[in-house]
Parts: structure tokens; sequence; C-alpha cells
């Protein structure tokens, strides 16, 4: 494999290339070359109008296997992930049995070596993730796991969630919650407001996560540890852990990249593609979330990828599953955001901010490193449909229609996949 990428702008803050127009030459597998001068290579790629990234990297995403594999599968996930850009994918610990044991860990892990988009692993907190008694974290740590959390399933117990935060400071380990009282959000589909009122749907309010956030963020204060927040979607969650982080908390949080494009106002046809938890709040909710991407109380952006059949779906919305896809739409997504949020700030939340919290190698672009790139168009126009697809679901309110701003290369594990549309020769 010998590849060059001509004049492509080089966009990663540690790098000594960032803002920078370069040629890279990647050869077997490793950064070969970066420089101004012209290149000799098997394939050349015109890089004039793309940008290039280390490798993107997803923080929450479901593939549903084992148990679910009719909705996504290890095989299908990886797809769906290469075709939007990510060489390392999270995975949630809702599988069906769930992440509880080194045997599901080394299940999920056992197909890197092969592919080209890496998966790590997140270990439940709970066996069965039913909030009540904790797992052996530090064998999950010892067989892979990257952090601890319940996944979609929020930790309600007060004296587990505790005991976590005392147990993963053994090692350092990073404890994730979705923030969700589940007595305030009982029976609700959507957020609770104005459209709610209209349509006659049961409302999440705001507050079922503001009590969690508070809830967790006291006893952080009192135990001690790592915490992260996933799926913010509320403006006094914000504020929370913004003062948090000025008392010296270790705190960090991310934001479903669907929640910063998408409101309320899109479930006026009951569609239920738009039907996710939290749900899509309101307009003013999506700008206060996009000011803490800005001033970085936001770490992380995350597709938030949750397959759903259409059994689960095709239904009346108050029996409709929770869930939407968004692997391979996050890059066209980022690109109606980069109309507010710089470029840069966007693909930080990306590429090397998930990786430092959860201690994974951050790749580096620098002549002698492993490629574990990206390669983005930001101005790409394609459909997002049935020949493109690569999830075995379909649950997307951009299914059917035309997209601008894909990832159009990726580079990992001495493997790489080109967009067919790249000019290459």
């Amino acid at each position: 494999m010998e590849i060059l990428i001509k004049s492509v702008e080089v966009i990663d803050r540690p790098s000594e290339f960032h803002k920078k127009r370069r040629n890279v030459l990647i050869k077997d597998g490793i950064i070969s070359d970066i420089t101004t001068r012209n290149l000799p290579a098997a394939k050349i790629i015109d890089g004039r109008g793309l940008i290039l990234t280390i490798g993107w990297c997803d923080m929450r995403a479901h593939f549903c296997d084992p148990g679910n594999e009719a909705k996504e599968d290890l095989e299908s996930g990886r797809r769906a992930a290469a075709d939007g850009g990510f060489t390392d994918v999270v995975l949630q610990p809702n599988t069906s049995p769930p992440v509880t044991s080194k045997n599901e860990v080394s299940y999920l892990l056992s197909g890197n070596q092969r592919s080209l988009t890496q998966v790590h692993v997140i270990g439940a907190v709970t066996n069965g993730t039913s909030g009540l008694e904790v797992t052996e974290m530090i064998d999950l740590h010892t067989a892979g796991a990257v952090a601890f959390s319940d996944g979609i399933e929020p930790l309600w117990h007060t004296d587990v969630f505790g005991k976590a935060l005392q147990y993963l400071q053994k090692f350092n380990g990073l404890l994730i919650n979705r923030a969700e009282d589940k007595m305030l959000s009982a029976y609700g589909h959507m957020n609770e407001g104005l459209q709610s009122t209209i349509l006659g749907i049961p409302g999440i309010p705001k507050l079922s996560e503001e009590v969690m956030v508070a809830r967790d963020l006291a006893l952080l204060e009192y135990y001690g540890g790592r915490l992260h927040f996933a799926n913010i979607s509320s403006e006094r969650s914000l504020q929370m852990i913004k003062a948090a982080k000025r008392k010296g908390l270790t705190v960090s949080c991310d934001v479903a990249v669907h929640q910063l494009i998408l409101d309320d106002n899109m479930l006026v046809n009951f569609d239920t593609n738009y039907k996710v938890n939290p749900p899509l709040r309101g307009k003013k909710t999506i700008k206060a979330l996009l000011n803490g991407i800005k001033d970085g109380t936001i770490e992380v952006i995350v597709s938030d990828h949750r397959p759903e059949d259409e059994e689960g779906k095709k239904l009346e919305f108050d029996l409709a599953s929770f869930g939407i896809l968004g692997l391979q739409e996050l890059g066209a997504m980022l690109q109606q955001i980069a109309t507010i949020v710089d470029i840069e700030v966007l693909l930080a939340c990306i590429t090397y901010k998930p990786r430092e919290l959860l201690g994974i190698k951050i790749p580096k672009i620098e002549v002698g490193s492993e490629a574990i790139l990206t390669l983005y168009d930001p101005k790409r126009s394609w459909q997002y449909n049935q020949a493109t697809n690569r999830s075995k679901s379909r649950n997307s309110p951009f299914y059917g229609k035309e997209l601008t701003g894909k990832a159009v290369g990726v580079f990992s594990n001495g493997k790489f996949q080109l967009d067919q549309g790249l000019q290459a020769k």
C-alpha cells in the first residue's frame, strides 16, 4: 500500500502541521513522509478541499451483538463506523448478556486484529445493568474494558454509585453515567414543553436529568474519583458541571450529535425516527449545548448510534423504541454545526479528547507514526439510502435524504478504505 494525499489541510491541534497544507505519504500503514515536495506514489489523491485528522473516535455506540444481531452486529457496525470515518468505536455494555465478565469483553475485542475499525468496550458497573450489585470491575479492566457504565440504564442506587466511584479509584478508572431519574421520566416520550402539550404526548422533563446530575456531583465531591456524564441535554446540567469543574472535581461530559441540530419541533408529524432518549429539546437548549462545546464544558461529541429494527419503530409514537443511527451521518451533522462552532473545535471532540478521557493511545500525524487517519470532505454531497447504508437498521431521520459532509477515507491497522467518489489515480 502506497498512497499520497496531495495538498491536504491537516487539522490536529497537537501536531506541528496543524492548519498547514501538506503532501502526506502513507506506505504499508505508516506515515512515511509529510512534505511540501511532490512525491511519487502508486495511488495519488487530490486533497484540495479535504481535511486530514487523526482517526475519529466515537465514545458511545451500540452494535447489539451479542443478543440482537438482527439490528446490528460487530461486522455491520464496523462497516457503518468505517464509512462514517471512525477508526475507533466504544461500545456500550447493553448487550444480551450485558458486558459483566471477561468473556463478553474478549468476545467483543476478538475481531480487532483483522479489522480496520477498532472496537473498545465499556464494562457494566452492575450485574445485568440492574443497578443493584457491582461487577468485578478490576477483572473487566484487566480484560480490556476502557471505562464503566450501565449504558442506557442510569445508576440509580446511591450506595452502588458511591461504591463504584471508590472501587474505580484503585486503577484510576472512569465512571460514566447517563443521568436520568426514571421516576420523573416515567411514561414520557418526548421533551416536556409546548410541543408535547400541543401533540398530547407525555413529556420527559429536564428535571429528570438535572436532579441526577446534582446528586452525582455531590457524591463525586464526597467520594472522589473520575466521573463522566453521557448525553447531556439541559442548560442547568451544563451550569452544574461547569461549576463542579471550577471547584476542581474530575468531571467531564458528552453530547449526542443529533442534540445539536434537531429540536422537538421535528416531532410534529410523529416520526418515530426522532424519538430518542434523552429527548430532542428546544432551540434554547441547543444554543446552550453549542456554547458548552465552545467553552470546553462539553469535551466530547458522540454518535449515540442505537440501531432499532422496524418492529421497534413502525409503531404508534408512544409504543415505539427510543434510538437513532448516527455513525455514517455524523460527518454531515458536523458540517451543519460548523456554521456556528469552528470545525477545529468540533474535530477535537471526536479525535483526541475522547481518547484522553478513556486512556486510549492517541495517534499522531508525524513521520514514522502508524497511519490512524480520517480524511474528511466537508462539501461532499451524498445520498443516504439503501445503496449507501452500511447498518442493518435504518432508523434515521436522514434516511432517503441528500446530505453534505462526509468522511471519504479511513486508515487504520495497516488497512484503508476510500470513498468511491474520491478523486484518485
